[in-house]
């Protein structure tokens, strides 16, 4: 049953538009005829797990699938979190607005290491057991996948979770291990058949774990060296990554009305990376590299931007610039788009292949930003983690940027890697320095750099996971490069947080005693630990759990760099800053201890890691498999496959950037409504709205000038956030002559329902805007009045108002400042409306009619709202606000 979520969803909490569930493309299946019911639950805020690939993807998957349906969760903010405490409401899906409890599977993303916490959060919201233990424990309630509980099954994916599921094996069910295309649709046919078939919540666990790549913790246990290894005779004592190829088809879905993070088109263009950088996990756990054939990206690309209205998109792969056909593809879409003011964007690239090609692909109108990743200040340390990058590549792709007009480039750089040195460190600025040195000319801006330079964590199945640094070492390599770039202009550098790496450290090669340490952080208030705002509380929550949990000691050796083989083995000595405990005996690093991961089977031999870290103390290199020698890795072979590399095609000649068609031959107003779900979208949200809506309709709108060219289209005025309304004015400005009616039709098929369209009428192109023609606005407030006044007094009200001749108002300017205004001035009329418009017995609705003029003179409603408080001396309570119609001057 469907939760009743209007009292939640209001205008006071920040971005409803987030909880709403109606994005364009979002697809709606019948609850009735599903057996499967999914939930993707992604645990962060909407903004970033609703432009977030890997969701949308799984999501028109598993919505593709017959007899199966995927609605969504995100992680509410901490105000709606507050709502649902305190109506005791469970945590809903956005689309269905059901209580999560009622569906039968949820599917987590864990791409963090500390992002566990929020996965409690989100299951304590939803009135979910936290660990598996407890839902085993429950009893058949609501007639969903098992018999012998009444929670859905509980499983998590992605990056961390195919990593290292150790420290998360309390809480989840099962864990679905590397890509899900193909492993999710697999194991919603063995959960319908299982729910076919009446099977017990242990005998379905018991079936899924027969699927290649699903992990079910509760059938394996944990040995004194914390190893893992199976309980029981029938379940597989390695579990495999899953590999499937991508398909970008998948990628068009879910446009949201309000911004996101990711605020574009994505599509996949290449899956895995084979450069073999000796401390990147994704590296490692994607491999085999896999392109995708040219032609399904440039027709995934045309398509997802016609259908969604983006003015952006974006192409993702581990590395862009090793997808040979790029430069191809990337001219290609250009050119069939030139007109309609698209740009690209690159999130990540290697600047030795940034070449002009690319440089022509990304630039325009709307230039991207660019971010390099050197890594490293010194050729002998990007040597040791095996980057495969010259200073003369460097400096060639960074002169390439700047001689294309690029005047600010973002650069990664890490500190703490193995082996450095404080000459190492230092060659950072060096580096930086000496690249501005070399991009200077007469008549161009100097070169600036924004940095960000990370603390190195080790991860798992990594060359480098038998690897410490002392957090007391990056603070001081940290005060090293402070000072060195106090002297240095144009550079703004930011440093990662270094308590919260060594919290990563920590918890990322962590085995199942971590348990009660996430379950106590997130009592004690740990979550959203990467947003900046919550790290001071974010590392006490983890700093007191841990102790708790009595591994301070454990929690030292990370802190304190002494898990630190290369160190130990080739030096010999302690690395400065590390102190040994007493009374806990620190067993000596060896490369074959067992560690808490070797049960997850990625494909890449541990052998080869250990021999890949002893040619990293050689600064040895080890070329790309992609276009090299094999590595001997382990990955290729029928488990995983092999490496996919497509040649690269022909670059189509460059058609020549955007040049905005500023011609105005025709200018039309549109009278349209603002109804439902569609009254807690802000203005700025409805701007873009129109934007994507007329590129959706392939309408040729018309493009203001300048550096930035923006489509001319004008919204009158803007309508309070949770207001509705059915007089609203927006003007568009077209390059091409079009019947009204050819228009209107075309702008409805593409709008939602809730934005209606009353009227359009054709304009003389010399009339003035609507924005300043407008006069007045017309409302209608809906007002909680106390029960004890009558509705006599309630004529009164108005009555007194219009007698007065003043009302004095205190506002705030935008500046600050205070002033006084009468607001009786600027009321024109004021009456009861209709009692049928009165939506309780204790409130009144009253239309007023007010100045709404464009230099600021505006009769707002919370301001009536003070006049009826100021005559009757009560407290009222504006209930809705639904603006009737906008006034223009004749």
């Amino acid at each position: 049953m469907a939760i009743a979520v209007e009292k939640l969803i209001t205008s006071d909490i920040i971005k409803p538009g987030r909880y709403l569930g109606n994005e364009r493309l979002a697809i709606r299946k019948p609850w009735e005829t599903a057996v499967i019911r999914w939930v993707l639950t992604y645990p962060e805020v909407y903004e970033v797990g609703a432009s977030n690939l890997g969701h949308i993807i799984l999501y028109n998957i598993l919505n593709a699938q017959p007899r199966q349906l995927c609605d969504r969760a995100y992680l509410p903010n901490p105000d709606l979190a507050a709502k649902l405490r305190t109506t005791k409401t469970p945590l809903f899906a956005v689309e269905s607005k059901r209580s999560l409890t009622e569906f039968d599977i949820l599917g987590f993303s864990l791409s963090y290491e500390l992002g566990a916490t929020n996965i409690l959060e989100m299951l304590d919201l939803a009135g979910i057991p936290l660990t598996w233990k407890e839902r085993n424990e429950g009893t058949r309630g609501h007639g969903n996948i098992s018999q012998s509980s009444c929670y859905p099954l509980i499983f998590a994916g992605g990056q961390t979770a195919t990593s290292n599921p150790e420290p998360y094996a309390d809480f989840f069910d099962f864990f679905a291990l590397g890509d899900g295309e193909e492993l999710l649709p697999e194991i919603g046919l063995v959960l319908e058949e299982g729910k076919q078939a009446g099977l017990s919540r242990q005998e379905l666990l018991l079936d899924l774990a027969q699927i290649p790549g699903v992990y079910v913790p509760q059938f394996y246990d944990m040995a004194a060296d914390g190893s893992v290894h199976p309980n029981r005779p029938d379940v597989p004592k390695r579990i495999l990554r899953r590999v499937a190829t991508p398909i970008p088809a998948y990628s068009i879905g879910l446009v949201p009305y309000v911004e996101t993070v990711h605020d574009r088109l994505t599509i996949e263009i290449r899956r895995g990376c084979t450069r073999g950088c000796r401390f990147c996990q994704p590296g490692m756990l994607t491999r085999p590299a896999r392109d995708v054939e040219p032609e399904k990206v440039v027709a995934a690309i045309e398509k997802g931007m016609r259908e969604t209205g983006y003015n952006e998109f974006s192409l993702l792969s581990l590395s862009c610039s090793d997808y040979l056909s790029l430069p191809a593809v990337g001219m290609e879409i250009k050119n069939r788009l030139k007109n309609d003011n698209i740009s690209l964007s690159l999130p990540s690239q290697r600047v030795d292949r940034f070449d002009e090609n690319i440089a022509n692909i990304l630039g325009g109108m709307r230039q991207s930003g660019l971010t390099f990743a050197p890594e490293a200040g010194t050729q002998r340390m990007r040597d040791i983690i095996n980057k495969g990058l010259t200073n003369e590549e460097l400096l060639r792709g960074v002169k390439t940027a700047w001689e294309k007009g690029w005047d600010k480039i973002k650069l990664y750089f890490m500190i703490g890697l193995p082996g450095e040195t404080d000459a190492d460190v230092l060659g950072i600025a060096e580096t930086v320095s000496w690249l501005q040195r070399e991009c200077r000319a007469r008549g161009r801006k100097p070169l600036v750099f924004n940095l960000t330079i990370s603390n190195f964590t080790p991860k798992p199945h990594t060359p480098f996971q038998w690897h410490s640094v002392a957090t007391a070492e990056f603070e001081r390599k940290q005060k090293l490069l402070q000072q060195e770039f106090r002297r240095m202009k144009g550079v703004k550098v930011n440093f990662t947080d270094v308590r919260l790496s060594a919290m990563e450290d920590f918890i990322g090669r962590g085995d199942r005693s971590l348990g009660k340490v996430l379950h106590r952080a997130w009592e004690l208030g740990a979550g959203m630990d990467s947003w900046y705002d919550s790290i001071e509380r974010a590392y006490n929550a983890w700093g007191v759990a841990i102790a708790e949990a009595g591994l301070s000691w454990k929690y030292r050796q990370v802190e304190n760099g002494e898990w630190n083989v290369m160190e130990m083995e080739r030096w010999g000595e302690p690395e400065m800053g590390r102190k040994i405990l007493p009374h806990h005996p620190i067993t000596e690093p060896s490369l074959d201890k067992p560690l808490p991961w070797d049960h997850i089977d990625t494909g890449i031999d541990k052998k080869w890691l250990q021999e890949d870290l002893k040619r990293a103390l050689e600064a040895a290199i080890v070329p790309d498999c992609s276009f090299d020698g094999c590595s001997h890795c382990g990955v290729c072979g029928p488990d995983f496959g092999h490496n996919i590399v497509i040649p690269p095609l022909p670059i189509p000649e460059f058609a020549g950037q955007f040049v905005p068609n500023t011609t105005r031959v025709q200018r039309l107003r549109v009278w349209f409504g603002k109804q439902g779900d569609m009254a807690l979208v802000s203005h700025l949200d409805i701007m873009r709205l129109f934007d994507r809506a007329m590129r959706r309709a392939g309408l040729p709108i018309a493009f203001t000038g300048g550096y930035h060219p923006s489509p001319r289209i004008s919204v009158a005025s803007a309508l309070p956030l949770g207001a509705t309304s059915s007089g609203e004015i927006v003007d568009f400005e077209l390059t091409q002559r079009l019947d009204v009616a050819t228009f209107r039709q075309r702008l409805v098929e593409v709008l939602p329902s809730d934005i209606p369209i009353y009227d359009v009428v054709e304009l003389d192109l010399k009339a003035p805007a609507a924005t300043q023609g407008l006069e007045a606005a017309e409302y209608v407030l809906t007002i909680a009045v106390p029960e004890s006044s009558t509705a006599t007094q309630w004529q009164d009200w108005p009555d007194t108002i219009k007698h007065k001749s003043e009302l004095w108002y205190e506002q705030t300017t935008k500046s600050g400042k205070t002033q006084l205004v009468n607001l009786r001035d600027r009321l024109f009329e004021m009456e009861l409306a209709e009692t049928t418009n009165v939506v309780a017995q204790s409130a009144l609705s009253l239309r007023y009619l007010g100045s709404c003029r464009p230099d600021g003179t505006l009769l707002r409603p919370e301001q009536v709202l003070f006049m009826l408080e100021q005559v009757s001396g009560q407290e009222l309570q504006l209930l809705q606000i639904h603006r009737q119609r906008l006034l223009l001057r004749d």
